[in-house]
């Protein structure tokens, strides 16, 4: 590596070493893992704006050296896709790529741009030159990614069992692909088989944070909230992702700790804002919290829209459909829930989505469709929303 200080950098945003073609692992203060499927996601990893500042002052002052320094190139790309500026990572990546065709971490970060970008196939193909060029756990989880959003739980699940068995057990990119198995399990429904997989995670490391909120998931879906608020009340202390943050709320939501909830969800609007000041574009993650909890629905719709006209992918639609229903606006979001069904992902959220604005609409027979079909894949997807989808079903 031509620069330490940008390969650090590169360790601290990404959670992956340099050089790019190395399974290693990162060993840096800020390192907090692979991102989900790997993108670059601001819900897995929460940074500071003075580090997203410090790592793009250094990134371009390497490139006033070296305007062909790739490590600096790289680097800007994967800080546009910490930013949310997926077309932007997509600019510096491609010029790394045009000076080095033979580095593996360049078509991961093409890949997750393009797939935040709704370029499905296009991703695809990029997912497979990754993996034909250096087949490993950073290519294999990518491509579970892609085959899950396609409906294709099963080699999805199947190309995560591959990153894992590709890693070092103990390494954090290894846990961090169990945990994705897990998930793979806990979204089909299949319980038993993820908590196995999550606590085969922890017993590689006892403290691997992502495996523990896990764990907190399933007492949750098992209706056991009081021992799921106790594992998630710690992890909360420890590392406030919102994802996590969401969750403690929801469990005291439903337990009718309202004061409580409250607090967690104003912990994530305060996390959400020091993240846009740091220049990341949260308008898409904000339009679904505050639709959700029906902070003002307006300001959410036009936030659903913009974010959906700067990465219009399914999820993007999802949201857009379900800020338009939240709004009353019935003429408009079946045609989003519809985009968001497109390549066939089994997920619970996207149907119950569905057949909630079908059922706005008098569609009874595609909402109870929809409706059963998300309590089919996953009848635990949501302690919020599956009870719901069963009242609607008269169960």
């Amino acid at each position: 590596m031509e620069d330490p200080e940008i390969g650090n950098l590169l360790c601290t945003l990404y959670g992956v070493p340099l050089p790019a073609d190395s399974d290693d692992d990162c060993d840096t203060e800020y390192t907090s893992g692979t991102p989900r499927s790997g993108r670059g996601d601001i819900f897995d990893i929460f940074l500071t704006g003075t580090l997203y500042g410090q790592a793009e002052m250094a990134f371009n002052e390497a490139l006033k050296r070296d305007s062909q320094n790739v490590d600096a190139l790289v680097g800007q790309g994967i800080l546009a896709l910490a930013r949310h500026d997926f077309e932007g990572a997509l600019g510096w990546v491609e010029q790394a790529r045009a000076m080095n065709p033979y580095r593996a971490q360049i078509l991961g970060v093409i890949v997750d741009a393009q797939v935040e970008l709704g370029r499905y196939e296009e991703a695809m193909a990029s997912a497979q030159a990754m993996d034909s060029l250096r087949p490993g756990l950073t290519s294999y989880s990518r491509i579970s990614y892609l085959r899950e959003l396609h409906g294709d739980t099963a080699g999805a699940i199947a190309a995560m069992e591959r990153a894992v068995s590709s890693g070092v057990p103990t390494a954090e990119g290894a846990l961090w692909a169990r945990v994705q198995l897990g998930n793979l399990y806990f979204n089909s429904g299949d319980l038993a088989q993820a908590e196995q997989t999550y606590r085969h995670t922890l017993f590689f490391d006892p403290n691997y944070i992502y495996a523990q909120a896990a764990l907190g998931r399933v007492a949750a879906a098992r209706g056991r909230y009081d021992e799921a608020i106790s594992l998630y009340q710690p992890i909360v202390q420890r590392l406030p992702l919102p994802e996590f943050v969401i969750q403690l709320g929801e469990l005291y939501e439903v337990t009718g700790g309202i004061e409580q909830a409250e607090q967690q969800y104003e912990l994530v609007r305060a996390i959400q804002q020091l993240n846009a000041a740091s220049g990341v574009d949260v308008d898409l993650e904000l339009a679904l919290f505050d639709a959700d909890r029906g902070m003002n629905p307006m300001a959410a719709l036009e936030k659903a829209r913009a974010a959906y006209s700067r990465r219009p992918h399914i999820y993007a639609a999802d949201v857009l459909a379900w800020t338009l229903y939240l709004n009353g606006r019935y003429d408009e979001p079946w045609i989003y829930s519809q985009e968001a069904l497109r390549l066939g992902t089994q997920d619970a959220l996207l149907h119950y989505h569905a057949g909630i604005i079908a059922q706005a609409l008098g569609e009874e027979t595609a909402a109870r469709q929809h409706l059963q079909q998300a309590l089919e894949i996953n009848p635990y997807f949501s302690i919020m929303y599956a009870p719901q989808a069963r009242e609607a079903l008269g169960r």
